[in-house]
């Protein structure tokens, strides 16, 4: 079959970089990682120990692996940006984009937030390894960040920059723990258009905050092992959003109040947002499961306020989609796309914000 997309230039993927590039190894300073997993020392990037996994399911085992919610951040004046990524693992799906899925997009962070430069684009029948470069519009000191692939096994990330450029630390986030995200393929990332396009992403670019993707697309059910351990987990707030993956209604009542318990016993103060689904209004959608689903996680937020617990939060999911556009916010009716993360950051970002100024 004739393939007509190199036609317009703008489709072609150029690998070329040339040789006028000095290499960094990401895992050394001044580069600085961020949402995972021992980072410097681990022998390719994941997000959670090993035996947490296991221990939680065979599948989570297998998608903590995946680089969601990584960054790489560093300052530089190079007029230009390349990569030079090297993979275990490469995911392709027939809804979801390969930058989105094992590509990696570039933002220059600054006083007046951050601002998405471009991204780095594989070529179509990449296996293992690819080299891109992006120029910039010139070669003044900035801070960037590199948002690592959703749906890909990172092995090794070097950066290559203009020899003689300077490379120094990145401006810092906010003098805060990270809060952290446990849920659902929503969390996890699925159908955004690029890494960077995730709400927890877009997020901590509007709070200025560090953040932990723990999100396992199809299979976050709210197991005791991994609640356990992101109850050990250094954290300013903890956003629970895992409703679409528990398997029944049934399985999220078992499991809903326990998570927060077990993350409550070791965090006494830290706050805890619940969110219910954010698809309630997709026509195929059974409204009976969705409304018992919603009653259940309402009746732990009410449990948790009438036994004296004033730091916990309620996200109505029913409210992120709730115009005459609804069906529009999703790819498939259960995955938000670009314009859909941005109503759910909208939504929960505000409520983040809100409990940041109060707790100043």
């Amino acid at each position: 079959m004739e393939n007509f997309i190199n036609i317009d230039k703008n489709m072609i993927v150029n690998t070329t970089i040339g040789d006028d590039v000095t290499w960094y190894d990401v895992r050394k300073s001044p580069f600085k990682i961020h949402g995972l997993y021992k980072p410097e020392t681990e022998p390719f990037f994941h997000r959670m120990p090993f035996d947490v996994a296991a221990a939680t399911s065979e599948a989570v085992e297998k998608l903590q692996q995946e680089s969601a919610g990584g960054r790489v951040r560093f300052s530089t004046d190079s007029p230009y940006i390349a990569i030079r990524a090297r993979f275990r693992a490469v995911g392709r799906s027939s809804h979801i984009t390969l930058v989105s899925t094992s590509g990696f997009d570039l933002y220059i962070d600054g006083e007046f937030g951050s601002r998405f430069v471009k991204e780095f684009r594989m070529p179509y029948n990449m296996t293992d390894s690819y080299e891109q470069i992006i120029h910039l519009d010139n070669g003044i000191l900035r801070s960037f960040t590199i948002n690592m692939p959703i749906h890909a096994v990172v092995e090794s990330l070097e950066i290559g920059l203009k020899p003689d450029a300077e490379v120094k630390e990145a401006i810092p986030y906010r003098n805060m723990e990270p809060v952290i995200f446990y849920g659902s393929s929503i969390v996890h990332g699925t159908a955004a258009s690029r890494p960077g396009n995730v709400y927890p992403s877009i997020i901590s670019r509007d709070l200025n905050i560090d953040y932990k993707n723990i999100g396992f697309s199809g299979n976050a059910k709210g197991e005791p092992a991994i609640a356990e351990w992101m109850a050990t987990l250094p954290m300013s707030v903890f956003v629970c959003d895992y409703d679409h993956n528990a398997p029944t209604a049934e399985h999220l009542e078992a499991t809903h109040y326990n998570m927060y318990e077990i993350i409550r016993k070791k965090n006494p103060d830290v706050p805890y947002i619940m969110i219910t689904r954010p698809n309630f209004w997709y026509k195929h959608t059974n409204p009976d499961d969705v409304m018992a689903r919603r009653d259940i996680i309402m009746a732990s937020y009410l449990k948790a306020r009438h036994n004296g617990d004033k730091n916990v939060w309620f996200i109505d999911g029913m409210s992120f989609f709730a115009d005459y556009r609804q069906n529009e916010y999703v790819i498939d009716g259960i995955h938000p796309q670009d314009a859909g993360f941005i109503r759910m950051a909208e939504s929960i970002g505000s409520v983040i914000r809100h409990i940041l100024q109060k707790n100043r």
